[in-house]
């Protein structure tokens, strides 16, 4: 059987000073994760180690992110990370520094029960 998508989790973090992508990225995965709560998974006896997570992970400079630290604040399941151009970039040229905003999407498959 083919897994299906069950859901779709958005979320947003930031590094405010210095210009992290990765804990950014972390912050808004994080984000995206306390917007769920998969209580049905328990509820038809599924096991949550079984769910396959797509994380996409938005920021102006990919290749900054460490996807292996992302990867590993997923509690469950099969997880792969990705990094792709997006987000925002603010520069405070006043200090020299920049504030750096990550977008999140989670999305899960799932093999489904069969219903009779």
């Amino acid at each position: 059987m083919t897994p299906k998508r069950i859901i779709l989790e958005l979320g947003a973090g930031n590094d405010l000073h210095g210009g992290d992508y990765t804990k950014a990225a972390i912050r808004a995965v994080q984000d995206a994760l306390h917007h769920s709560s998969m209580t049905w998974i328990r509820a038809f006896g599924l096991d949550a180690k079984n769910m396959q997570v797509d994380v996409t992970i938005g920021v102006q400079q990919p290749d900054k992110v460490d996807t292996a630290k992302v990867k590993a604040t997923l509690p469950y399941g099969i997880v792969t990370v990705k990094a792709v151009k997006g987000g925002l970039d603010v520069p405070d040229p006043e200090r020299g520094d920049v504030a750096t905003i990550a977008s999140a999407a989670i999305s899960v498959r799932m093999e489904l029960p069969q219903q009779k």
